[in-house]
């Protein structure tokens, strides 16, 4: 059954209302003031540069007392929002497919000695060995993609890393509230295709697949190209001397062509941007496993994780530069032509997650203030993921408000930023359940001469809890403390 388009602005309008009304009830404290800080986000002119600019927007009627106030004393429940989020209309693939990528943005706080759990965050050069490691404090987010080339995905969910945390066991267990929020919210039945997960090669994609095998997923990561994969071996059998059976085959190196065998699927597509695209894939291809890393703690013997390795060749790139063979591995195994086509265009629609990277740095202004407490980071990351929420949410609604030098968008072409610059005609169009702001008189601030007599703890950057690199270590380790 299809609307007609007024049908479809009213349902639009009505989808968008409704979070906007379960976004508020989401703030336990500040309600008010923080509800139209979001607002500010929202309807300021150009990019978020400072936070007290932000008061001066008519969206918000509040002083930047209590704006201030608001974020140093607000209180949102997280757990709330990200129930609200995967109950929202979610975007899928052209296949009608759930996908999902995972990625880490950094907020860099590298001249903030006094703030709290910050870790080195690695940040990339223009050059070879170009590479910094600045502090800042790292966000793992979740969003699930569309499908074709555009810039919106939707963020549903947003954590921190601690000095404490370990990356990859943080990592599978964010994925599994995701995937398990989308389930209940109903997005998946059984009998529907698995989600697909997207991640880049700092992942340790073998390692998530193994802890999520319980989920209806199927993990896509990339892989550096001086890995090595080995083959099944296939039924157990001994040798004739007797002996244990062999675990793994034959040896396949990424960077050795003379090391790979006949792929058991191969296809060829010809595409508008990166020209003729040629993947191969290989079936039952494990990772050779050793007790370090995220399997220090594993018990017992390790696994064999089987999955599909696929290498993508394009005959060019944007911008003249070299098309580097990609390779992939998927968590899936006896695939067919057309799951191959799936698995490398998947894949190539997690790049669409750092359009909204940028667009939540260089426009919402997301690293923009520069607050001293993490917990004040994290309350102003989940409005700022609040404000992108509505904006998608927007995005039928919008006009296109143009630049003169810029070209016309078709309606569902609209960039993020170009729906933002109708977002203030939008809003009195959609509930507002913000109260009216009380008069109330300043207070007496620090009286005139006098000192801070508490100067803020300054804290050290880094881990606080290491992981032993090797199993000798680990169990040494363990026998020293108890």
């Amino acid at each position: 059954m299809s609307l007609p388009v007024e049908g479809l602005a009213v349902e639009a309008l009505r989808v968008l209302s409704r979070f906007r009304v379960e976004f508020y009830e989401c703030l336990y404290a500040r309600a008010d003031e923080l509800f139209e800080l979001a607002e500010a986000v929202l309807c300021a002119d150009g990019p978020v540069k400072t936070l007290v600019e932000l008061t001066l927007a008519a969206e918000h009627r509040r002083g930047h007392g209590a704006m201030y106030q608001a974020l140093d004393r607000g209180w949102m429940e997280p757990r709330r929002l990200r129930r609200v989020l995967a109950g929202l209309p979610l975007p899928r693939t052209s296949e009608g497919r759930i996908a999902l990528a995972v990625d880490v943005s950094n907020w860099l706080r590298p001249d903030a000695p006094t703030s709290a759990e910050r870790l080195f965050c690695h940040v990339y050069g223009r050059g070879r060995s170009a590479d910094q490691l600045i502090p800042g404090w790292p966000y793992s987010f979740v969003a699930a993609l569309e499908g074709g080339r555009t810039s919106w995905c939707a963020l549903l969910d947003a954590v921190r890393l601690g000095p404490a945390d370990d990356a990859t066991a943080v990592t599978a267990a964010q994925l599994r509230e995701v995937v398990e929020r989308l389930i209940t919210a109903g997005h998946w039945k059984p009998g529907d295709p698995d989600i697909a997960i997207v991640m880049d090669s700092a992942y340790d994609v073998t390692y998530l697949a193994f802890q999520l095998a319980d989920l209806p997923v199927e993990l896509i990561g990339r892989l550096r190209s001086d890995r090595v994969m080995l083959r099944d071996a296939g039924e157990p059998c001994s040798t004739p001397r007797g002996g244990r059976p062999r675990k793994h085959g034959g040896v396949f190196t990424l960077a050795k062509p003379d090391s790979w065998h006949t792929p058991d699927a191969a296809t060829t597509t010809d595409t508008t941007r990166y020209g003729k695209a040629e993947a191969q894939a290989w079936d039952r291809m494990h990772q050779r496993l050793q007790k370090r890393g995220s399997w220090l703690d594993h018990p017992g013997e390790l696994p064999l994780v089987h999955g599909t390795l696929v290498r993508l060749r394009v005959e060019r790139l944007p911008g003249d530069r070299e098309a580097k063979p990609l390779w992939l591995w998927s968590s899936a195994t006896g695939i067919d032509a057309a799951h191959l086509d799936r698995i490398w265009h998947t894949f190539l629609r997690r790049f669409d997650l750092e359009h909204t990277f940028r667009l939540l740095k260089g426009t919402l202004g997301w690293t923009a203030p520069r607050f001293r407490a993490p917990d004040t980071a994290d309350l102003w990351t989940w409005l700022i993921i609040a404000a992108h929420t509505q904006l998608r949410l927007a995005r039928p609604l919008a006009a296109d408000l143009r630049r003169p030098w810029e070209k016309p968008l078709a309606s569902d072409k609209l960039t993020p930023a170009r729906v933002r610059r109708g977002f203030r005609h939008i809003r009195p169009q959609t509930a507002c359940p913000a109260g009216v702001p009380k008069p109330s008189t300043p207070g007496p601030g620090r009286p005139p001469g006098s000192k801070n007599r508490r100067p803020a703890a300054h804290h050290d950057v880094g881990k606080t809890v290491k992981r032993e690199p090797t199993l000798e270590a680990h169990r040494a380790k363990i026998a020293a403390t108890g």
